[in-house]
């Protein structure tokens, strides 16, 4: 009766019990449910922290994984598959966290005072709950029937695998984890709270005429990013800095002039923010569309295999536990709820503009279309590029720009046809729009860049995956809670960049938001006509050369490849952010090499090291999260905003030199547990 789906289960290199058809092992249970709950807190605190500070999130499966084993071993009768809907949750934290990528750009432009609490909330939940669904008819092509590598998928199904052998070496993998935390989170106390350590160095030296910086930034958290994207991105990152700072600044710093008071360092920094961020834009534009033209007849030969299962009936219902979806009809369900919901955040984020019944339905109607039929067609790319090269090197940052523009395309269209424009404070309800819109089409697609990865672990180990895909609604649900709370705090502590909440707020403090920081000048351009074109086209044609570089480089050689997304980013994101990534790559490539010429065994290290990374990660990001928590309450009572500062600016040089020599001993100590045999 389960022959179809069988075939597909015994072509798997080992059949594990929790892979046959009638198992009973328990698989959604409600302290698995709290405690992926928990872990989804967490990470969401985490991926928010850090993808506001450079633009960069983490995948949260694997720690929570290992983390999920670690406590569910002290309970009875916990299992392979009880642990995969732990990650499965969890992993929600790392997908709805891109909502930052676009969302503070309300609060930059001045149309939102703070995050509105339930319009933040329902854009997440109804996004994520969307982005969901749109994995399901994606499951059977890109998952069961597709070869695609799925690097974190894999590497999750195996810790699971480890964890539920009998040789305890689950408890080893929360070792590295919990250690990478508590040393990130230590060095991020000194650093950000007591104010002993300095988290960069950086030097302005003369070029010609011109000038340029380098910098060096002491950042855990991004030592640990870069190691777990690899060397080819982070070479790649390397030439985009050198791209920026090597060619890009002095050659504008020399054929330009500063104006009348301005220091040669101000006028470097604003032809980077100027023009050489425009430049990284239009790189990584041409990076997501030669990205979704490689895949373009993958992908809809996965839709066109979903539509042809979702029409099965007769003898395939029974199909094998391992292939059921939910129901077309809960999905159907869902769906309706979700875009009801959808309609009516909409709705109220327009209505107080106190335009007619008719013009604020034709917004609404609009932004919700337009949101789920791109979200629709991204989720589509994102599932299959997360299966290609990995979560963790998805373009989701190109993607969120060619939303920017097309939605502030389609708005610009409609406010001309209604006449918005002549209205007072028309461009910035114009920009407002587009850029709402954009947050729900990043939360409908970014879901599924994780997703994909769940359910191929999932496949790996045996699980059911409609229980799954309620597991990663719940998720959803449950990190859209916590989303606008940790915003705010964040926001009201750091601020943003462009966006202060209180006037004697230091801007060199503020986070970054890099995504939200140029998705909403490229809006604000496009709907003020002011907008640089001449740097993205320069961005676009360099894109294009970069890309037939790295196609070239494909074609001739096994190993050699210059990602163009890494390239953009490597443009657009300020050094300081990005040497730490170069570091953690080159130090993986390096720690790789020395175990296969020392004959160490190179599996059992990458885990030890992918596990510390991630720990370092989630250190530094929760302790800075608690650092917002205290710089809030400070503020609020009168204090000011570095109530745990125990040195001064007298103190500034040998806070440098003992923040190296932190970064030099964290680096020793991964190194140590990436080696130790």
């Amino acid at each position: 009766m389960h022959n179809i789906s069988t075939r597909k289960v015994l072509s798997l290199k080992k059949i594990l019990p929790s892979m046959e058809h009638d198992t009973k092992l328990p698989e959604l249970t409600l302290r698995g449910m709290l405690l992926g709950a928990v872990l989804t807190v967490i990470f969401t605190a985490s991926n928010v922290y850090l993808g506001l500070k450079v633009g960069l999130t983490f995948s949260s499966a694997i720690p929570a994984a290992v983390i999920s084993m670690a406590v569910l071993r002290m309970a009875k009768g916990s299992n392979i598959l009880e642990n995969n809907m732990v990650q499965t949750q969890a992993s929600a934290a790392g997908t709805l966290s891109a909502l930052i990528f676009i969302i503070p750009g309300l609060l930059m432009i001045g149309y939102w005072q703070d995050f509105e609490f339930w319009q933040t909330f329902f854009v997440s939940a109804c996004g994520g709950c969307l982005g969901v669904l749109f994995t399901i008819p994606l499951r059977r092509a890109m998952v069961v029937h597709s070869d695609l590598p799925y690097p974190e998928g894999r590497a999750a199904a195996e810790i699971l695998k480890m964890g539920d052998s009998s040789d305890g070496n689950a408890s080893g993998g929360t070792k590295e984890l919990l250690s990478g935390s508590g040393i990130a989170g230590i060095v991020a106390f000194l650093t950000s709270g007591f104010q002993v350590l300095t988290g960069e160095f950086s030097l302005w030296f003369p070029v010609g005429r011109g000038i340029t910086q380098l910098s060096l930034g002491y950042s855990s958290a991004l030592v640990g990013a870069g190691y777990l994207i690899g060397i080819a991105s982070g070479l790649a990152l390397l030439i985009g800095i050198f791209l920026a700072w090597g060619v890009m600044i002095p050659y504008f710093t020399m054929t330009g002039t500063p104006a009348d008071g301005q220091t040669m360092q101000q006028f470097a920094q604003l032809c980077y923010t100027g023009k050489v961020r425009l430049i990284g834009a239009g790189v990584m534009g041409v990076a997501a569309i030669w990205t979704l033209l490689k895949m373009s007849r993958s992908v809809m030969d996965g839709i066109k295999e979903s539509i042809r299962s979702a029409r099965r009936t007769g003898q395939e219902e029974a199909r094998h536990r391992m292939d059921t979806d939910m129901s077309v009809s809960s999905v159907l369900l869902i769906f309706c709820v979700m875009m009801i919901g959808l309609l009516g955040t909409f709705y109220s984020f327009v209505s107080p503009e106190g335009l007619p019944f008719g013009q604020t339905l034709a917004f609404a109607a609009t932004g919700v279309g337009l949101a789920a039929v791109m979200g629709f067609l991204v989720a589509a790319a994102c599932a299959y590029m997360a299966g290609l090269v990995g979560t963790s090197s998805s373009p989701i940052s190109g993607i969120g720009i060619l939303a920017i523009i097309v939605s502030s395309l389609v708005v610009m269209a409609l406010c001309n046809v209604l006449g918005i424009f002549e209205l007072p404070g028309g461009e910035k309800f114009a920009t407002a729009t587009a850029i709402f819109t954009t947050s729900i089409i990043l939360a409908i697609s970014c879901i599924s860049n994780d997703n994909m990865q769940d359910l191929k672990t999932g496949w790996l180990v045996g699980a059911t995956p409609w229980k799954q895909q309620i597991a990663l609604i719940f998720g959803c649900l449950v990190g859209a809670v916590v989303m606008p709370f940790v915003l705010n705090m964040l926001y009201h502590a750091y601020g943003f960049t462009g966006a202060l909440p209180r006037p004697d707020m230091n801007p060199e403090a503020a986070l970054s938001a890099p995504q939200a920081t140029l998705m909403t000048m490229i809006a604000r351009g496009i709907f003020s006509s002011n907008l640089a074109w001449e740097y993205i086209y320069f961005g676009i044609g360099l894109g294009v050369a970069i890309v037939f570089v790295d196609s070239m480089l494909k074609s001739h050689t096994e190993s050699l490849c210059l990602p163009p997304l890494a390239v953009g980013i490597g443009i657009y994101l300020p050094p300081s952010l990005q040497t730490p990534l170069v570091v953690g790559a080159v130090m993986g490539y390096w720690l790789e090499r020395h175990m296969k010429n020392g004959s160490l065994d190179v599996e059992a290290g990458q885990q030890r090291g992918t596990l510390f990374a991630s720990g370092l990660i989630v250190g530094e990001s929760l302790v800075g999260v608690l650092l917002a928590a205290v710089i809030a309450v400070s503020v609020s009572r009168g204090g000011g905003e570095a109530p745990l500062a125990l040195a001064g600016a007298e103190f500034h040089d040998t806070a440098e030199v003992l923040g190296l020599l932190a970064f030099l001993a964290i680096l020793a100590v991964f190194g140590k547990t990436v080696l130790k045999r």
